[in-house]
């Protein structure tokens, strides 16, 4: 069983504490694109080529929209340490941002958009392209500025390999970008924000929600004690009662962190990220699991819980994202996938934007 580390955590009562695996537990991980799907419906896609986007918003490049997001993740980590505000709490204390059919945007989108209307002082958390607003009766005001968000495309070549006589197909995801506005940034759009529900956080009705949906999981849980934490070799995650945490939000983020570490065991996702990130491995694992819990909040609206112990980690996380673009795409799209093999387990979820 793996030795156990303890550190403070003033998420928990007095005389509590977390913990993580020991350094030399193998974290879990598997480099790729799992759980990238496209990150909107078939209407609200980028501007066909040659024509610009409305208002005079140019199309980015995706490479140039990784680099944007990464930027403004590692200057959010940076002054949100000294009082352990990460940027991924804004993520969770935001409801999932939606286009205007309802459809939930998903991995880097569903990170980046409420980091930007978090930023900008806009709480609807409903977005939509140009056409799409016009579609529903609103305007775009002249002037507005959108944001850039992903959509990731299925792709197919034929290619013929030097050793092969017939020709092979090979697919591919390549990433395209488009541009979406806020419900902020739109006229006339009042009668269809007032048709939607108002996200009430850590209510009595989510609280039971969340027990249910983690009681449905089945991961193995022993309550008790002081210490937080997944083990890997035991399967089994341990976390303290929740009458010890000092609200009953703060146990349910406590546990969707641990259980998104769960869903990494080779008996689910099988995540390991030894071979993509080396030495960082362990770290980019923290990081997917606390970006995870803040998908998990978003959608089930539970307030997410501030975690003081992940100073050992800021290093790690801000050398990786600065070195590698890229690599908030594998976080993202992994954090995405661990709560949708959550939700696939728990019951059917909503359709992907």
């Amino acid at each position: 069983m793996a030795v156990l580390r303890a550190v403070p955590w003033p998420a928990l009562r007095a005389g509590c504490r977390v913990v993580r695996r020991a350094a030399g537990v193998k974290p879990f991980g598997r480099p790729g694109f799992a759980g990238l799907t496209p990150a909107a419906d078939a209407t609200d896609r980028m501007p066909r080529r040659g024509k610009p986007a409305p208002e005079g918003d140019p199309v980015m490049k995706a490479q140039d929209l990784f680099e944007q997001i990464t930027d403004q993740l590692v200057a959010d980590i940076q002054s949100g340490a000294p009082n352990w505000r990460m940027p991924w709490h804004t993520v969770a204390d935001a409801a999932t941002p939606t286009n205007l059919d309802g459809r939930p945007y998903r991995g880097l989108n569903a990170m980046w958009l409420p980091l930007v209307a978090g930023q900008r002082g806009w709480d609807t958390g409903v977005w939509g392209t140009y056409r799409a607003w016009q579609r529903h009766g609103a305007q775009v005001r002249r002037g507005s500025t959108g944001t850039h968000v992903v959509l990731w495309k299925s792709t197919t070549d034929t290619v013929l390999m030097d050793d092969d006589t017939e020709p092979t197909e090979r697919t591919q995801l390549v990433a395209r970008t488009y541009t979406v506005f806020a419900a902020e940034q739109v006229d006339g759009a009042e009668d269809l924000l007032s048709r939607r529900d108002v996200v009430e956080r850590d209510t009595p009705e989510r609280i039971a929600a969340a027990e249910a949906y983690f009681a449905a999981v089945g991961a193995t849980v022993t309550e008790g004690g002081n210490l937080a934490g997944y083990d890997p070799k035991a399967d089994a995650i341990r976390i303290p009662a929740l009458a010890q945490f000092d609200t009953a939000a703060h146990y349910y983020a406590t546990r969707a962190h641990e259980t998104t570490h769960w869903t990494g065991h080779p008996s689910r996702l099988n995540r390991d990220l030894s071979g993509r990130f080396g030495d960082d491995a362990y770290g980019v694992e923290e990081l997917i699991a606390e970006l995870g819990a803040a998908f998990w909040c978003a959608q089930a609206g539970v307030s997410a819980v501030t975690r003081p112990d992940h100073a050992a980690y800021l290093a790690s996380w801000l050398r990786v994202l600065r070195t590698d673009a890229r690599a908030l795409i594998t976080v993202a799209s992994k954090a995405q996938a661990a709560i949708d093999h959550l939700n696939a387990i728990t019951g059917p979820t909503q359709r992907a934007a």
